[in-house]
Protein backbone atom coordinates (compact mmCIF):
# COMPACT_ATOMS: atom_id res chain seq x y z
CA UNK A 1 0.00 0.00 0.00
CA UNK A 2 1.12 3.53 -0.72
CA UNK A 3 2.06 5.84 2.08
CA UNK A 4 1.02 9.43 1.48
CA UNK A 5 1.88 12.42 3.64
CA UNK A 6 -0.14 15.63 3.38
CA UNK A 7 1.35 17.67 6.17
CA UNK A 8 4.54 19.30 5.06
CA UNK A 9 4.96 21.72 7.91
CA UNK A 10 6.96 19.99 10.62
CA UNK A 11 4.98 19.81 13.82
CA UNK A 12 1.75 21.05 12.23
CA UNK A 13 -1.27 19.36 13.78
CA UNK A 14 -4.08 18.60 11.35
CA UNK A 15 -7.71 18.63 12.38
CA UNK A 16 -9.09 15.45 13.88
CA UNK A 17 -11.90 15.63 11.34
CA UNK A 18 -9.42 14.78 8.58
CA UNK A 19 -9.03 11.33 10.16
CA UNK A 20 -12.70 10.54 10.65
CA UNK A 21 -14.11 8.41 7.84
CA UNK A 22 -17.31 9.87 6.34
CA UNK A 23 -17.75 7.24 3.64
CA UNK A 24 -17.00 3.55 4.24
CA UNK A 25 -18.64 2.06 1.15
CA UNK A 26 -17.63 3.37 -2.27
CA UNK A 27 -20.67 4.11 -4.40
CA UNK A 28 -22.96 3.48 -1.42
CA UNK A 29 -23.16 -0.16 -2.43
CA UNK A 30 -23.17 -1.57 1.11
CA UNK A 31 -24.64 -0.70 4.47
CA UNK A 32 -22.23 1.30 6.64
CA UNK A 33 -24.39 2.32 9.60
CA UNK A 34 -22.56 0.13 12.12
CA UNK A 35 -19.15 1.42 11.02
CA UNK A 36 -20.42 5.00 11.16
CA UNK A 37 -21.63 4.31 14.69
CA UNK A 38 -18.10 3.20 15.67
CA UNK A 39 -16.64 6.42 14.21
CA UNK A 40 -19.09 8.49 16.24
CA UNK A 41 -18.55 6.45 19.41
CA UNK A 42 -14.76 6.55 19.44
CA UNK A 43 -14.10 9.96 17.91
CA UNK A 44 -13.86 11.54 21.42
CA UNK A 45 -10.88 9.31 22.34
CA UNK A 46 -9.13 9.65 18.96
CA UNK A 47 -6.02 11.79 19.34
CA UNK A 48 -3.95 12.89 16.36
CA UNK A 49 -0.58 12.80 18.04
CA UNK A 50 2.94 14.12 17.85
CA UNK A 51 4.10 11.57 20.44
CA UNK A 52 4.63 8.92 17.82
CA UNK A 53 5.22 8.91 14.08
CA UNK A 54 5.67 6.33 11.34
CA UNK A 55 9.29 5.81 12.33
CA UNK A 56 8.12 4.87 15.85
CA UNK A 57 5.92 2.05 14.56
CA UNK A 58 8.36 0.69 11.98
CA UNK A 59 11.98 -0.40 11.70
CA UNK A 60 13.13 3.13 10.82
CA UNK A 61 14.18 4.25 14.30
CA UNK A 62 15.76 0.88 15.07
CA UNK A 63 18.18 1.12 12.13
CA UNK A 64 20.60 3.13 14.22
CA UNK A 65 19.75 1.72 17.64
CA UNK A 66 22.32 -0.39 19.38
CA UNK A 67 21.04 -3.95 19.76
CA UNK A 68 17.75 -3.39 17.93
CA UNK A 69 19.46 -2.99 14.56
CA UNK A 70 20.90 -6.52 14.62
CA UNK A 71 18.02 -7.82 12.54
CA UNK A 72 16.42 -5.82 9.77
CA UNK A 73 12.82 -6.59 10.65
CA UNK A 74 10.67 -4.16 8.69
CA UNK A 75 7.49 -5.02 10.55
CA UNK A 76 8.91 -4.22 13.97
CA UNK A 77 8.41 -1.08 16.05
CA UNK A 78 10.94 1.07 17.88
CA UNK A 79 12.40 0.78 21.36
CA UNK A 80 11.38 4.41 21.88
CA UNK A 81 7.72 3.51 21.38
CA UNK A 82 7.99 0.66 23.89
CA UNK A 83 9.70 2.91 26.43
CA UNK A 84 6.97 5.53 26.24
CA UNK A 85 4.21 2.94 26.58
CA UNK A 86 5.93 1.28 29.55
CA UNK A 87 6.05 4.69 31.21
CA UNK A 88 2.35 5.20 30.49
CA UNK A 89 1.42 1.92 32.15
CA UNK A 90 3.72 2.57 35.11
CA UNK A 91 5.60 -0.70 34.64
CA UNK A 92 8.27 -1.29 37.28
CA UNK A 93 10.93 -3.96 37.96
CA UNK A 94 9.20 -7.21 38.85
CA UNK A 95 6.09 -6.49 36.78
CA UNK A 96 5.15 -8.78 33.89
CA UNK A 97 4.52 -7.40 30.37
CA UNK A 98 3.43 -9.46 27.36
CA UNK A 99 4.03 -9.20 23.62
CA UNK A 100 1.80 -11.78 21.86
CA UNK A 101 3.57 -11.17 18.52
CA UNK A 102 7.22 -10.71 19.43
CA UNK A 103 8.83 -10.29 16.03
CA UNK A 104 12.41 -9.23 16.69
CA UNK A 105 11.72 -8.96 20.44
CA UNK A 106 11.82 -5.19 20.98
CA UNK A 107 9.19 -5.14 23.75
CA UNK A 108 10.90 -7.90 25.71
CA UNK A 109 14.38 -6.40 25.29
CA UNK A 110 13.36 -2.94 26.48
CA UNK A 111 11.65 -4.60 29.44
CA UNK A 112 14.81 -6.59 30.18
CA UNK A 113 16.92 -3.42 30.26
CA UNK A 114 14.48 -1.97 32.80
CA UNK A 115 14.31 -5.07 34.99
CA UNK A 116 10.73 -5.77 33.92
CA UNK A 117 9.74 -9.39 33.36
CA UNK A 118 8.27 -10.31 29.98
CA UNK A 119 6.53 -13.13 28.18
CA UNK A 120 5.95 -13.41 24.47
CA UNK A 121 5.17 -15.63 21.52
CA UNK A 122 6.15 -15.93 17.88
CA UNK A 123 6.25 -18.97 15.61
CA UNK A 124 8.78 -17.53 13.15
CA UNK A 125 12.18 -19.18 13.82
CA UNK A 126 13.87 -15.92 12.79
CA UNK A 127 12.47 -14.42 15.98
CA UNK A 128 14.03 -17.15 18.10
CA UNK A 129 17.51 -16.43 16.71
CA UNK A 130 17.23 -12.65 17.05
CA UNK A 131 15.70 -12.68 20.52
CA UNK A 132 18.27 -15.12 21.90
CA UNK A 133 21.12 -13.09 20.42
CA UNK A 134 19.89 -9.80 21.86
CA UNK A 135 18.87 -11.17 25.25
CA UNK A 136 22.42 -12.44 25.88
CA UNK A 137 24.08 -9.10 25.17
CA UNK A 138 25.61 -8.84 28.67
CA UNK A 139 26.99 -12.39 28.53
CA UNK A 140 29.18 -12.21 25.42
CA UNK A 141 32.94 -12.61 25.63
CA UNK A 142 34.18 -9.83 23.38
CA UNK A 143 37.43 -11.64 22.64
CA UNK A 144 35.50 -14.65 21.40
CA UNK A 145 33.47 -12.47 19.01
CA UNK A 146 36.74 -10.96 17.73
CA UNK A 147 38.08 -14.48 17.15
CA UNK A 148 34.89 -15.38 15.29
CA UNK A 149 35.28 -12.35 13.02
CA UNK A 150 38.91 -13.25 12.25
CA UNK A 151 38.02 -16.84 11.40
CA UNK A 152 35.10 -15.84 9.16
CA UNK A 153 37.44 -13.44 7.33
CA UNK A 154 39.93 -16.28 6.80
CA UNK A 155 37.40 -18.83 5.51
CA UNK A 156 38.10 -20.06 1.99
CA UNK A 157 36.02 -22.33 -0.17
CA UNK A 158 37.83 -25.61 -0.90
CA UNK A 159 38.75 -26.24 -4.51
CA UNK A 160 35.97 -27.82 -6.53
CA UNK A 161 33.50 -27.19 -3.70
CA UNK A 162 30.06 -28.20 -4.93
CA UNK A 163 27.94 -27.37 -1.91
CA UNK A 164 25.12 -24.85 -2.30
CA UNK A 165 22.62 -23.50 0.18
CA UNK A 166 19.31 -25.39 0.10
CA UNK A 167 16.37 -23.78 -1.62
CA UNK A 168 12.64 -24.13 -2.09
CA UNK A 169 10.65 -23.16 -5.17
CA UNK A 170 10.29 -19.55 -4.08
CA UNK A 171 14.07 -19.11 -3.45
CA UNK A 172 15.51 -21.09 -6.36
CA UNK A 173 18.46 -19.21 -8.02
CA UNK A 174 18.29 -16.44 -5.39
CA UNK A 175 22.08 -16.14 -5.01
CA UNK A 176 25.14 -15.66 -7.21
CA UNK A 177 27.26 -18.83 -7.25
CA UNK A 178 29.90 -17.75 -4.73
CA UNK A 179 27.33 -16.45 -2.27
CA UNK A 180 25.23 -19.59 -2.48
CA UNK A 181 28.28 -21.76 -1.91
CA UNK A 182 29.73 -19.67 0.91
CA UNK A 183 26.42 -19.61 2.78
CA UNK A 184 26.36 -23.40 2.81
CA UNK A 185 30.08 -23.83 3.54
CA UNK A 186 30.05 -21.40 6.47
CA UNK A 187 26.84 -22.96 7.79
CA UNK A 188 28.55 -26.36 7.93
CA UNK A 189 31.71 -24.83 9.40
CA UNK A 190 30.01 -23.03 12.31
CA UNK A 191 28.33 -26.25 13.49
CA UNK A 192 31.66 -27.82 14.47
CA UNK A 193 33.64 -24.64 15.18
CA UNK A 194 34.99 -24.09 18.70
CA UNK A 195 32.69 -21.32 19.91
CA UNK A 196 30.10 -20.97 22.65
CA UNK A 197 26.56 -21.70 21.53
CA UNK A 198 25.50 -18.10 22.10
CA UNK A 199 28.31 -16.88 19.82
CA UNK A 200 27.34 -19.44 17.17
CA UNK A 201 23.84 -18.00 17.38
CA UNK A 202 25.31 -14.53 16.79
CA UNK A 203 26.90 -15.85 13.62
CA UNK A 204 23.51 -17.21 12.50
CA UNK A 205 21.92 -13.83 13.12
CA UNK A 206 24.64 -12.06 11.13
CA UNK A 207 23.99 -14.41 8.21
CA UNK A 208 20.23 -13.86 8.41
CA UNK A 209 20.71 -10.11 8.30
CA UNK A 210 22.99 -10.45 5.26
CA UNK A 211 20.99 -12.78 3.02
CA UNK A 212 18.72 -10.29 1.28
CA UNK A 213 21.51 -7.86 0.32
CA UNK A 214 23.57 -10.74 -1.06
CA UNK A 215 20.75 -12.14 -3.17
CA UNK A 216 18.87 -11.29 -6.34
CA UNK A 217 15.75 -10.57 -4.27
CA UNK A 218 14.29 -7.84 -2.14
CA UNK A 219 11.28 -7.80 0.15
CA UNK A 220 8.41 -6.08 -1.61
CA UNK A 221 5.01 -6.10 0.07
CA UNK A 222 3.48 -9.55 -0.25
CA UNK A 223 6.28 -10.97 -2.35
CA UNK A 224 9.97 -11.22 -3.08
CA UNK A 225 10.90 -8.92 -5.94
CA UNK A 226 13.48 -10.40 -8.32
CA UNK A 227 16.49 -8.85 -10.08
CA UNK A 228 16.79 -9.26 -13.84
CA UNK A 229 20.34 -10.59 -13.34
CA UNK A 230 18.95 -13.73 -11.68
CA UNK A 231 18.65 -17.02 -13.53
CA UNK A 232 14.98 -17.12 -12.51
CA UNK A 233 14.18 -14.00 -14.55
CA UNK A 234 16.56 -14.93 -17.39
CA UNK A 235 15.02 -18.39 -17.76
CA UNK A 236 11.50 -16.97 -17.52
CA UNK A 237 12.26 -14.56 -20.35
CA UNK A 238 13.65 -17.34 -22.54
CA UNK A 239 10.38 -19.22 -22.10
CA UNK A 240 8.26 -16.08 -22.62
CA UNK A 241 10.14 -15.24 -25.82
CA UNK A 242 9.54 -18.73 -27.17
CA UNK A 243 5.84 -18.35 -26.37
CA UNK A 244 5.63 -14.92 -27.96
CA UNK A 245 4.84 -13.25 -24.64
CA UNK A 246 6.03 -9.85 -23.43
CA UNK A 247 9.38 -10.10 -21.67
CA UNK A 248 9.73 -9.30 -17.97
CA UNK A 249 11.13 -5.77 -17.57
CA UNK A 250 14.80 -5.12 -16.81
CA UNK A 251 14.75 -4.47 -13.08
CA UNK A 252 17.57 -4.17 -10.58
CA UNK A 253 16.65 -4.70 -6.92
CA UNK A 254 19.88 -2.97 -5.90
CA UNK A 255 22.92 -1.54 -7.68
CA UNK A 256 25.30 -4.15 -6.29
CA UNK A 257 24.71 -7.69 -5.08
CA UNK A 258 27.05 -7.79 -2.08
CA UNK A 259 29.67 -10.42 -1.32
CA UNK A 260 28.16 -12.50 1.46
CA UNK A 261 31.43 -13.21 3.28
CA UNK A 262 32.27 -9.51 3.51
CA UNK A 263 28.71 -8.68 4.55
CA UNK A 264 28.67 -11.24 7.37
CA UNK A 265 31.96 -9.84 8.66
CA UNK A 266 30.53 -6.30 8.57
CA UNK A 267 27.45 -7.46 10.50
CA UNK A 268 29.60 -9.16 13.14
CA UNK A 269 31.77 -6.05 13.50
CA UNK A 270 28.64 -3.96 13.98
CA UNK A 271 27.38 -6.40 16.63
CA UNK A 272 30.75 -6.34 18.41
CA UNK A 273 30.72 -2.54 18.53
CA UNK A 274 27.25 -2.58 20.10
CA UNK A 275 28.24 -5.27 22.60
CA UNK A 276 31.29 -3.25 23.70
CA UNK A 277 29.19 -0.13 24.21
CA UNK A 278 26.26 -1.82 25.95
CA UNK A 279 28.44 -3.86 28.31
CA UNK A 280 30.32 -0.71 29.27
CA UNK A 281 27.28 1.50 29.82
CA UNK A 282 24.57 -0.78 31.16
CA UNK A 283 24.11 -1.94 34.71
CA UNK A 284 25.11 -5.57 35.00
CA UNK A 285 23.03 -6.07 38.13
CA UNK A 286 19.68 -5.52 36.37
CA UNK A 287 17.89 -8.84 36.00
CA UNK A 288 14.52 -9.79 34.60
CA UNK A 289 12.77 -13.00 33.58
CA UNK A 290 12.55 -13.37 29.83
CA UNK A 291 9.99 -15.98 28.75
CA UNK A 292 9.97 -16.44 24.97
CA UNK A 293 7.88 -19.25 23.46
CA UNK A 294 8.23 -20.27 19.81
CA UNK A 295 4.55 -21.12 19.64
CA UNK A 296 1.31 -19.67 18.33
CA UNK A 297 -0.21 -17.29 20.85
CA UNK A 298 -3.68 -18.53 19.86
CA UNK A 299 -3.06 -21.84 21.60
CA UNK A 300 -1.24 -20.60 24.68
CA UNK A 301 -3.12 -17.80 26.39
CA UNK A 302 -6.04 -19.87 27.63
CA UNK A 303 -3.69 -21.87 29.87
CA UNK A 304 -2.02 -18.91 31.60
CA UNK A 305 -3.11 -17.77 35.06
CA UNK A 306 -5.53 -14.91 35.66
CA UNK A 307 -4.47 -11.37 36.62
CA UNK A 308 -0.75 -11.77 35.91
CA UNK A 309 -0.01 -8.96 33.43
CA UNK A 310 0.86 -5.33 34.12
CA UNK A 311 0.43 -4.55 30.44
CA UNK A 312 0.62 -5.63 26.81
CA UNK A 313 2.57 -3.96 23.99
CA UNK A 314 2.37 -5.49 20.53
CA UNK A 315 1.83 -5.11 16.83
CA UNK A 316 0.11 -8.10 15.22
CA UNK A 317 0.51 -8.96 11.55
CA UNK A 318 -1.72 -6.52 9.69
CA UNK A 319 -4.80 -7.45 7.68
CA UNK A 320 -2.97 -6.50 4.49
CA UNK A 321 -2.37 -9.80 2.65
CA UNK A 322 1.38 -9.65 3.37
CA UNK A 323 2.78 -13.15 3.55
CA UNK A 324 5.70 -13.31 5.98
CA UNK A 325 6.59 -16.82 4.88
CA UNK A 326 7.23 -15.48 1.38
CA UNK A 327 9.01 -12.25 2.25
CA UNK A 328 11.25 -14.05 4.74
CA UNK A 329 11.66 -17.17 2.63
CA UNK A 330 15.46 -16.78 2.31
CA UNK A 331 15.81 -16.62 6.07
CA UNK A 332 13.40 -19.48 6.73
CA UNK A 333 15.15 -21.79 4.29
CA UNK A 334 18.55 -20.95 5.76
CA UNK A 335 17.21 -22.01 9.17
CA UNK A 336 16.12 -25.34 7.75
CA UNK A 337 12.44 -24.76 7.01
CA UNK A 338 11.25 -27.01 4.19
CA UNK A 339 8.67 -26.34 1.49
CA UNK A 340 6.04 -28.19 3.52
CA UNK A 341 7.19 -26.42 6.67
CA UNK A 342 6.65 -23.03 5.03
CA UNK A 343 3.14 -24.04 3.92
CA UNK A 344 2.27 -25.17 7.43
CA UNK A 345 3.71 -22.01 8.99
CA UNK A 346 1.62 -19.91 6.60
CA UNK A 347 -1.51 -21.52 8.02
CA UNK A 348 -0.34 -21.35 11.64
CA UNK A 349 0.28 -17.60 11.49
CA UNK A 350 -2.51 -15.15 12.29
CA UNK A 351 -4.83 -15.09 9.26
CA UNK A 352 -3.47 -12.24 7.17
CA UNK A 353 -3.17 -13.76 3.68
CA UNK A 354 -5.74 -14.92 1.14
CA UNK A 355 -4.40 -18.44 1.56
CA UNK A 356 -5.26 -18.55 5.27
CA UNK A 357 -7.82 -21.19 6.23
CA UNK A 358 -10.31 -20.83 9.06
CA UNK A 359 -9.03 -21.75 12.51
CA UNK A 360 -12.42 -21.81 14.24
CA UNK A 361 -12.68 -25.59 14.52
CA UNK A 362 -9.01 -25.86 15.53
CA UNK A 363 -9.64 -23.32 18.28
CA UNK A 364 -12.76 -25.20 19.35
CA UNK A 365 -10.78 -28.45 19.64
CA UNK A 366 -8.02 -26.68 21.58
CA UNK A 367 -10.42 -25.20 24.12
CA UNK A 368 -12.16 -28.57 24.41
CA UNK A 369 -8.82 -30.30 25.03
CA UNK A 370 -8.18 -28.11 28.07
CA UNK A 371 -11.72 -28.46 29.36
CA UNK A 372 -12.89 -24.98 28.31
CA UNK A 373 -15.33 -25.67 25.49
CA UNK A 374 -17.97 -23.52 27.21
CA UNK A 375 -15.57 -20.56 27.29
CA UNK A 376 -14.85 -21.04 23.59
CA UNK A 377 -18.54 -20.79 22.83
CA UNK A 378 -18.96 -17.69 25.01
CA UNK A 379 -16.12 -15.90 23.22
CA UNK A 380 -17.28 -17.00 19.79
CA UNK A 381 -20.85 -15.88 20.44
CA UNK A 382 -19.65 -12.44 21.51
CA UNK A 383 -17.60 -12.13 18.32
CA UNK A 384 -20.59 -13.03 16.17
CA UNK A 385 -22.76 -10.48 17.98
CA UNK A 386 -20.55 -7.54 16.96
CA UNK A 387 -22.70 -5.44 14.62
CA UNK A 388 -19.82 -3.76 12.80
CA UNK A 389 -18.11 -7.10 12.19
CA UNK A 390 -21.35 -8.54 10.81
CA UNK A 391 -21.77 -5.51 8.58
CA UNK A 392 -18.22 -5.84 7.22
CA UNK A 393 -18.69 -9.55 6.44
CA UNK A 394 -21.96 -8.83 4.64
CA UNK A 395 -20.34 -5.97 2.71
CA UNK A 396 -17.48 -8.18 1.57
CA UNK A 397 -19.93 -10.85 0.36
CA UNK A 398 -21.79 -8.20 -1.60
CA UNK A 399 -18.53 -6.88 -3.09
CA UNK A 400 -17.67 -10.42 -4.18
CA UNK A 401 -21.03 -10.80 -5.91
CA UNK A 402 -20.47 -7.40 -7.54
CA UNK A 403 -17.09 -8.50 -8.92
CA UNK A 404 -15.14 -6.00 -6.81
CA UNK A 405 -12.76 -8.45 -5.14
CA UNK A 406 -9.73 -9.68 -7.05
CA UNK A 407 -9.52 -12.72 -4.79
CA UNK A 408 -12.42 -14.28 -2.91
CA UNK A 409 -9.93 -15.44 -0.26
CA UNK A 410 -10.03 -11.87 1.08
CA UNK A 411 -13.39 -12.64 2.72
CA UNK A 412 -12.05 -15.68 4.56
CA UNK A 413 -8.92 -13.74 5.55
CA UNK A 414 -10.87 -10.83 7.06
CA UNK A 415 -13.23 -13.09 9.00
CA UNK A 416 -10.38 -15.24 10.28
CA UNK A 417 -8.19 -12.26 11.16
CA UNK A 418 -10.69 -10.54 13.43
CA UNK A 419 -12.03 -13.77 14.91
CA UNK A 420 -8.55 -14.86 15.94
CA UNK A 421 -7.62 -11.44 17.29
CA UNK A 422 -10.85 -11.28 19.27
CA UNK A 423 -10.02 -14.58 20.99
CA UNK A 424 -6.69 -13.05 21.96
CA UNK A 425 -8.42 -9.89 23.29
CA UNK A 426 -10.74 -12.04 25.39
CA UNK A 427 -7.89 -13.96 26.98
CA UNK A 428 -5.80 -10.82 27.51
CA UNK A 429 -8.63 -9.30 29.54
CA UNK A 430 -8.57 -12.32 31.82
CA UNK A 431 -4.77 -12.24 32.10
CA UNK A 432 -4.47 -8.52 32.83
CA UNK A 433 -4.41 -7.16 36.36
CA UNK A 434 -6.94 -4.45 37.24
CA UNK A 435 -5.58 -1.17 35.88
CA UNK A 436 -3.35 -2.86 33.28
CA UNK A 437 -2.96 -1.17 29.88
CA UNK A 438 -3.01 -2.92 26.51
CA UNK A 439 -1.45 -1.23 23.45
CA UNK A 440 -1.96 -2.56 19.89
CA UNK A 441 -0.37 -0.98 16.81
CA UNK A 442 -2.35 -1.52 13.61
CA UNK A 443 -3.42 -0.14 10.22
CA UNK A 444 -6.88 0.41 8.84
CA UNK A 445 -7.44 -1.24 5.45
CA UNK A 446 -9.68 -1.11 2.39
CA UNK A 447 -10.79 -3.96 0.14
CA UNK A 448 -13.15 -3.81 -2.84
CA UNK A 449 -14.11 -0.24 -2.02
CA UNK A 450 -14.96 -1.08 1.62
CA UNK A 451 -13.06 0.62 4.46
CA UNK A 452 -12.41 -1.57 7.48
CA UNK A 453 -11.70 0.51 10.61
CA UNK A 454 -9.34 -1.97 12.26
CA UNK A 455 -8.62 0.34 15.20
CA UNK A 456 -12.22 1.05 16.14
CA UNK A 457 -13.49 -2.45 15.32
CA UNK A 458 -10.79 -3.99 17.52
CA UNK A 459 -11.63 -1.52 20.28
CA UNK A 460 -15.29 -2.49 20.10
CA UNK A 461 -14.32 -6.16 20.53
CA UNK A 462 -12.08 -5.23 23.47
CA UNK A 463 -14.96 -3.41 25.15
CA UNK A 464 -17.26 -6.39 24.64
CA UNK A 465 -14.76 -8.48 26.63
CA UNK A 466 -14.55 -5.93 29.45
CA UNK A 467 -11.78 -3.45 28.57
CA UNK A 468 -12.31 0.30 28.81
CA UNK A 469 -11.27 2.21 25.69
CA UNK A 470 -8.78 4.81 26.90
CA UNK A 471 -7.19 6.30 23.79
CA UNK A 472 -6.70 5.76 20.08
CA UNK A 473 -3.50 7.51 19.03
CA UNK A 474 -3.62 8.34 15.34
CA UNK A 475 -0.36 9.10 13.55
CA UNK A 476 -0.36 12.39 11.67
CA UNK A 477 0.45 10.97 8.26
CA UNK A 478 -2.52 9.46 6.52
CA UNK A 479 -1.90 6.15 4.84
CA UNK A 480 -3.16 5.84 1.29
CA UNK A 481 -4.75 2.95 -0.55
CA UNK A 482 -3.36 0.66 -3.18
CA UNK A 483 -3.12 2.18 -6.64
CA UNK A 484 -5.80 -0.27 -7.83
CA UNK A 485 -8.19 0.81 -5.09
CA UNK A 486 -7.65 4.51 -5.75
CA UNK A 487 -8.03 4.12 -9.52
CA UNK A 488 -11.39 2.39 -9.16
CA UNK A 489 -12.92 3.93 -6.03
CA UNK A 490 -10.97 7.12 -5.35
CA UNK A 491 -8.72 7.85 -2.40
CA UNK A 492 -9.78 7.41 1.23
CA UNK A 493 -7.35 8.27 4.02
CA UNK A 494 -6.65 5.28 6.27
CA UNK A 495 -5.58 5.69 9.87
CA UNK A 496 -2.50 4.14 11.37
CA UNK A 497 -3.24 3.88 15.07
CA UNK A 498 -2.12 2.75 18.48
CA UNK A 499 -5.15 1.63 20.49
CA UNK A 500 -4.94 1.83 24.28
CA UNK A 501 -7.33 -0.18 26.46
CA UNK A 502 -7.51 -0.47 30.24
CA UNK A 503 -8.77 -3.20 32.50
Amino acid sequence: MEQLSFFEEIGAMPSKSEYIVDKFSAGDLCDEHARQALEKKYEPILEVTNRFDRRSVSYQLSKKDALHSWLKYKEGFSADLVGQLLDDMGAKPGDLVMDPFMGSGTTALVCQMRGINSIGFDIMPISAVAIKAKANVMLYDQDEIKRLIAEVKALKLPERYNGFTPYVTITDTAYPVFNGQFIQYSSDWIKTADFDDIVKNLFTLAVLNSLERCSYTTKSGQYLSWDCRSDKVKNANITRKEQGKKLLPEKFVRKEILNVQDTIVTELEHILSDVEMIQQQCEKGVTAEFDYREKSVLYQLAELEDDCLKGVITSPPYCNRYDYTRTYALELVYLGTTEEGIKKMRQDLLSCTVESKTKVETLRKYYSSIGQEERFQQIYDIIQSNEAFTEIKQAMDKRKDNGDLNNKGVIRMIEGYFTELAFIYAELYRLCKPGALVAFVNDNVRYGGEVIPVDFLSTSFAEQFGFKAEKVYCLKQQKGNSSQQMAKYGRVALRKSITIWKK
